[in-house]
């Protein structure tokens, strides 16, 4: 019975995250799940599906992948570097972001900062007039495409580093040139690298502080992986999980309460389950924590000529780009500008091939008529009508992750001669799943939702046919 019906309703006003009160029952807190929604600036950063890390820095010329803050400035000297070769790359490729390291564990600062030594200004590129964050931040305003900072917390170079108070006030000093000087900052970037300093004592971080800021300084800015809006997969190998909740019961890491909270869920980033029913109804809260898949187009995150050759296939890439932006991810793909100051021909070629791939793939919609938004419960349904002839082999379904997540499972039904078939099945949808299966054709397909919280809203729904690799 087909019992999914168009959207006509109001939806009333939701939230980004929520505290359960005392005595909510485990149905009362999945219900409560269904209303928590992303902020403007998540789910415009959420849409952008496609977006670069540009690892550079003083280890592209030292070899290194975590420097030690004791190489010297004059090694730093790009040989041409052109952050609009960069820039142009990344956008004739499809990708919406570029991040760059614009300090990493080393210390060596790719700005003309006045709070360290360490940085391009005594370095010989451009006589020491040279600023990398500059040119890159100008050319993503001419190619329109959006700008981010990552920014080490751990600085292996900084004598104060472990004197948490001086070394905190360092750090904000450097976000706020940062955060000011660059123009509009999309993303900011931090990890939680921590380590001792010169005086042997741990870095404490005043993440309050560092938030704070960026909420004073870029409003509009998503911050990510120690910050509160986006966070971290779980891991550098590219891959979502099979079921990625965008609503979590994981309290972010920044956040004091994070420690106690999700050690008595016995939970971290790494963990299978952020998000079930069964989770949920032991949490004190739950937040919108969109998943960002963080991967290297190389085995390191930093240029080295000798893996010119190992740059990901194209068919590798393919499955990474299922596996995050397939399970409601975004993809951060590591490109690392070379010695030159340029992204490499390999890198640049392999980037522009799964553009083409992904436009080819996602170029014709094979169901008839024009794409339906709709509604249903848990064991409703909704049918469409396959264009004659059609052979295909992905499903694209979205929800409107502006009105929450709420799809738990569903399953994909194709009829032929009159009679249906299961040929796939998923778990949760967010702002995009895919799913791939054979070559296939059939006169209808029905797409039920198997479970739900509250009434899902479908966006958007496809059939296509991926060209084999």
């Amino acid at each position: 019975m087909i019992a999914a019906m168009m959207i006509s309703c109001h939806e009333p006003s939701h939230t980004q995250s929520l505290r359960f009160a005392e005595g909510a029952t485990a149905e009362d807190k999945v219900e409560l799940a269904a209303t928590v929604v992303p902020s403007q600036k998540q789910l415009r950063w959420q849409s952008l599906e496609l977006t670069a890390f540009l690892h550079f820095g003083m280890n592209t010329f030292t070899g290194n992948e975590w420097g030690d803050g004791t190489d010297s400035p004059e090694l730093f000297l790009p040989a041409d570097l052109d952050c609009r070769q960069w820039v142009r790359t990344l956008k004739d490729a499809g990708f919406k972001m570029a991040i760059l390291t614009a300090k990493h564990h080393d210390g060596f600062c790719l700005w003309q900062t006045e709070t360290t030594e360490y940085s391009v200004k005594n370095s010989p590129w451009k006589e020491g007039k040279g600023d990398v964050v500059k040119e890159l931040s100008d050319a993503c305003r001419e190619y329109g495409l959006e700008f981010g900072v990552y920014l080490s917390p751990w600085d292996r170079n900084a004598e104060c580093y472990g004197d948490s108070p001086a070394y905190n006030a360092l750090y904000i000093s450097q976000l706020t040139e940062l955060l000011t000087n660059y123009g509009r900052v999309s993303e900011v970037w931090f990890d939680g690298a921590n380590g001792e300093g010169p005086n042997g004592k741990k870095q404490i971080y005043d993440w309050e502080k560092i938030l704070s800021t960026i909420r004073a300084l870029q409003p509009d800015a998503v911050t990510a992986i120690m910050g509160e809006d986006v966070r971290w997969v779980g891991n550098e190998g590219g891959v979502g999980r099979e079921t990625e909740w965008s609503v979590t019961a994981l309290t972010p890491e920044s956040y004091e309460r994070s420690e106690k909270q999700n050690g008595d869920l016995k939970i971290d980033g790494m963990s299978k389950d952020l998000g079930s029913r069964e989770l949920i109804a032991g949490a004190k809260e739950i937040f919108w924590y969109p998943s960002e898949v963080d991967v290297s187009i190389r085995p390191g995150w930093f240029y080295h000529p000798e893996q010119d050759s190992q740059v990901r296939s194209l068919e590798n890439l393919v499955n990474i780009y299922y596996q995050s932006v397939g399970r409601n991810s975004v993809l951060l793909l590591n490109i690392p500008p070379d010695r030159r100051g340029r992204i490499h021909e390999t890198d640049s070629l392999r980037i522009k091939e799964l553009k083409e791939y992904i436009d080819e793939t996602f170029k014709v919609n094979l169901l008839e008529g024009p794409n339906k938004v709709w509604e249903a419960s848990p064991q409703e349904s909704m049918e469409f009508d396959v264009k004659e002839n059609a052979v295909f082999n992905t499903l694209l379904i979205q929800e409107d992750i502006s009105k929450g997540q709420r799809v738990e499972s569903f399953i994909l039904e194709i009829q032929r001669k009159g009679k249906w078939e299961t040929i796939a099945e998923g778990t949760t949808i967010g702002y995009k799943r895919l799913l791939k299966f054979p070559d296939t054709s059939a006169e209808k397909i029905r797409i039920s939702i198997t479970g739900a919280r509250s009434t899902a809203i479908i966006s958007e729904t496809g059939l296509y046919h991926a060209p084999k690799l």
